[in-house]
């Protein structure tokens, strides 16, 4: 015989459904680590880049906060608190600090290759003669005399285990070059946009 109140009381099966959309204590927990290394990633960072990364104030101002925490403890404590705050976020706030900090790592790839190739060239310079030839003839600009004394004194350096002076001197001038040839091929890159535009008005 069939029971007259089934269906009436207990639990609906769209209830049971209802529990299984929620998502599992580990998916929680994953999503909680992953909010707090980004804040410790944004802790680590200077304060000026921090300021500029698009999130809430009172997250920002919590940010600022731990990095100022000196004490072990003290700092713990306001790390869980930053882990806290960015759990308040919405997805597409959080979307838009992983792109910032995404772009961050991206420049410091960047930068440490350009870092490297400088070295290689400065390694070049005082391995080899004609790498200071070629170089004067690419940036005759450079001060031929100024270049062969500071090589001379750089491998005087390594040979004699005294502090790197010219050896950093010599990594500087390298440097700069870089910095200028950069700066020329972004204005060439902008006057040819500027161009592109002119011609297409």
């Amino acid at each position: 015989m069939p029971n007259p109140n089934r269906g009436s009381c207990g639990f609906q099966s769209n209830e049971f459904e209802q529990e299984y959309d929620r998502p599992s204590k580990s998916q929680l927990k994953r999503e909680m680590t992953a909010l707090q290394k980004l804040g410790a990633e944004l802790i680590a960072n200077s304060r000026d880049r921090v300021k500029r990364v698009p999130m809430p104030e009172d997250v920002r101002d919590a940010i600022l906060e731990c990095q100022k925490i000196t004490d072990h403890e003290g700092r713990r404590r306001q790390l869980q608190f930053v882990g806290k705050k960015m759990r308040t976020l919405e997805e597409h706030e959080i979307a838009a600090i992983q792109k910032v900090i995404d772009s961050w790592r991206g420049t410091s790839k960047a930068d440490a290759a350009a870092l490297h190739l400088i070295e290689r060239r400065r390694d070049k310079l005082l391995a080899n003669d004609a790498a200071l030839t070629e170089l004067l003839a690419k940036h005759p600009e450079l001060d031929a005399q100024q270049l062969r004394t500071l090589i001379r004194n750089a491998r005087k350096e390594q040979a004699e285990n005294k502090p790197p002076r010219a050896y950093r001197e010599i990594f500087q001038i390298l440097k700069d070059l870089e910095k200028a040839a950069s700066r020329s091929a972004s204005d060439i890159a902008a006057d040819d946009e500027a161009d592109d535009e002119a011609a297409e008005e």
